[in-house]
């Protein structure tokens, strides 16, 4: 089968690889569908490593797709051949702590696709996952469409931990594809309002079109300034999603005394800081999200129900053989992109 390789920094390569096959009575041979290009793999691509997790090539990236189910082990019951998924890239253990505790996203000995050292990725033609990682999506919904429900299941967890009510002030900093999940997954579940920054003006204006009140760049304007002459006591929430030190910074700045600050975005450095006394001042919470637990059905029934709607989030599509191009565009947020589609199969 083909597959996209990267074979170092920065360098992306269209070979073959031997097919997958089915080793646990519980595994599903997949045929990939579409492959969104996310932040993480960007940063593989980029600099070969997040934090510990280091790259030895040839790697294969890619863990948001979608894909239609080959063949089937013999103890799984809910998939059949032919059957269209989107899929969860985590593989839990099921036995430690925090799977019994309800939270394989924290497992202790999860295996995440695309995860040096862990899983291979999707950009390839086939994969195999075990059952559980798959959800069946509705006849309706394109494999783009499915691709992005990893990312948008993100958003949901974010959006459920921060355990906001109606009438929420929110500020998401950054507004990429994970940022723009928020806001979606935030104004699908209560009646909140947002204000969003970020330094590219296609995604900022694609956060005022999916209903932010107000967006900004700080290359432009102060951004926590303009947000507190809107909201002078602070807002309740504010996201960061932009894995920056300027963020975090402007985040404890934006929250009134009491409010949450939820860590979203992945840095490429591995330490930031906080100032203390404002943080004890304030007495405000932080919250750390980890990919996104329990949240895949739900973003499947949102998208479906056409209470959410991803497609405008989708603005580049490509080609397997095309992955290089992909990476490079997003990589330089060339374009005004937002989130780049790998087509690995004929559906769109």
């Amino acid at each position: 089968m083909k597959a996209a390789f990267l074979t170092r920094l920065r360098t992306i390569e269209i070979g073959e690889a031997p097919k997958p096959q089915l080793t646990g009575t519980r595994d599903v041979l997949l045929r990939v569908g579409a492959v969104g290009v996310c932040g993480s793999d960007v940063h593989y691509y980029k600099t070969g490593r997040i934090g510990t997790a280091v790259v030895k090539y040839p790697f294969v990236m890619g863990h948001e797709f979608s894909g239609t189910v080959e063949k089937t082990g013999a103890e799984v019951r809910g998939l059949q051949r032919g059957q269209r998924v989107a899929i969860d890239p985590l593989v839990a253990c099921g036995q430690c702590d925090q799977c019994r505790a309800g939270r394989p996203n924290t497992c202790r000995n999860q295996r995440f696709m695309g995860q040096p050292g862990e899983l291979a990725g999707s950009l390839a033609e086939y994969v195999v996952l075990p059952e559980d990682c798959c959800y069946p999506i509705p006849e309706s919904m394109t494999d783009g469409q499915a691709a992005m429900i990893e990312p948008l299941s993100i958003g949901v967890h974010s959006q459920r931990l921060s355990q906001m009510e109606a009438g929420a002030t929110i500020a998401i900093l950054g507004s990429g594809p994970i940022g723009l999940s928020v806001l979606l997954a935030c104004r699908a579940a209560v009646d909140c309002t947002a204000y969003m920054t970020d330094l590219i003006d296609r995604r900022l204006a694609m956060a005022a079109q999916l209903g932010a009140r107000w967006t900004g760049s700080p290359r432009l304007t102060d951004v926590v300034k303009a947000i507190v002459e809107m909201e002078p006591a602070g807002v309740d929430f504010v996201f960061e999603c932009a894995g920056e030190q300027e963020t975090l910074n402007q985040a404890v700045e934006l929250l009134k005394p009491g409010g949450t600050l939820v860590i979203v975005g992945i840095p490429e450095f591995d330490e930031f800081s906080f100032p203390a006394h404002t943080l004890r001042r304030k007495e405000l919470t932080i919250k750390n999200v980890r990919r996104q637990n329990h949240c895949m059905a739900s973003a499947i029934e949102l998208v479906s129900s056409g209470r959410i709607n991803v497609d405008p989030l989708m603005t580049h599509h490509f080609k397997l053989g095309e992955t290089a191009a992909a990476f490079d565009l997003v990589s330089g947020y060339r374009d005004g992109v937002i989130k780049a589609i790998i087509h690995v199969a004929d559906r769109g």
